[in-house]
């Protein structure tokens, strides 16, 4: 028989102290549900009953419903793989799209290639910056929007961070057209704010638009300039259609991002349920702010 190790008596370590007074969780993502926004670039979203409670009873009395759910893997919450955009026939770090797609699924750059977050994330609220609630439709976020909102925040994306970029889109999620925003456009990164994130060695970049990048008005998704510069030039992915409302309404700016894509071998996107944790103390902090 081996003795187990001590436990760490969180009085000497800061970190156990704080989880242990308690943590809040803010989740990240938008139901998934018949008739909610989604790009025309990608099927959407299904979910029928297929078996009901009494359609087939057990001797003991009891039954079981089920469902069959239909969708993208770029649909509702979701990350991009990298092999979700080519330039010239190329994936991030010079793959030929064609030859990697053989067979009906992607040999490299796979969703399922994707390892689980959990790192340091950062929420940069360019809406609150401009002193507004919802940026303007068709707004493109620039590098100065984004290291206006860094100041204001008084927190910088680093090294392997993830980081959420707050348009206020989010509250247009139950209006779909308006959301999809085809007419008026959405506001998002334009290149030079997508390099500057990429400069600073970012892992992911999230937003709670259709597609992160800007789209301008009665263009809808026909160029995505960003995703070329991010999935294939930087091999930075990205993750559409969060809800950061809650999240930017608590105050918060630096936090635990967990996240995780479902292991679809060969897939370009995963749907995802992205997690911000927060101690209870920093939390309070952040509300004190």
């Amino acid at each position: 028989m081996t003795n187990a190790p001590p436990i760490p008596s969180t009085t000497a370590d800061p970190l156990l102290a704080a989880i242990a007074a308690g943590t809040i969780v803010h989740d990240l993502a938008q139901p998934l549900e018949n008739g909610m926004p989604c790009s025309p670039n990608h099927p959407g979203f299904r979910m029928a009953l297929l078996r009901r409670h009494g359609d087939g009873i057990r001797p003991d009395g009891s039954s079981a419903a089920n469902e069959l759910i239909v969708t993208g893997g770029h649909v509702g919450t979701h990350i991009d793989a990298l092999s979700h955009a080519s330039h010239h026939g190329r994936l991030f770090g010079g793959h030929d799209a064609a030859a990697a797609q053989q067979g009906g699924r992607f040999s490299v750059h796979g969703i399922d290639t994707v390892p689980p977050m959990v790192c340091r994330g950062v929420l940069l609220d360019v809406a609150a910056a401009h002193g507004t609630d919802i940026l303007d439709a068709g707004y493109g976020i620039t590098a100065d929007d984004l290291e206006h909102a860094a100041a204001r925040a008084d927190v910088v994306p680093a090294e392997q961070d993830v980081c959420l970029v707050r348009t206020g889109w989010a509250r247009r999620w139950s209006d779909a057209e308006a959301y999809i925003g085809h007419t008026t456009g959405v506001p998002g990164l334009t290149e030079s704010a997508a390099a500057w994130l990429a400069d600073r060695g970012v892992r992911a970049i999230g937003a709670d638009t259709t597609a992160v990048e800007h789209i301008p008005a009665g263009e809808g998704h026909a160029v995505l300039p960003v995703h070329r510069t991010l999935l294939v030039d930087r091999g930075v992915h990205l993750i559409e259609h969060m809800n950061l409302e809650r999240l930017a309404a608590a105050g918060a700016t630096e936090f635990l991002f967990v996240l995780s894509p479902l292991k679809i071998t060969g897939g370009t996107g995963s749907p995802v349920r992205p997690l911000a944790v927060l101690t209870a103390a920093a939390s309070v902090r952040e509300e004190a702010r």
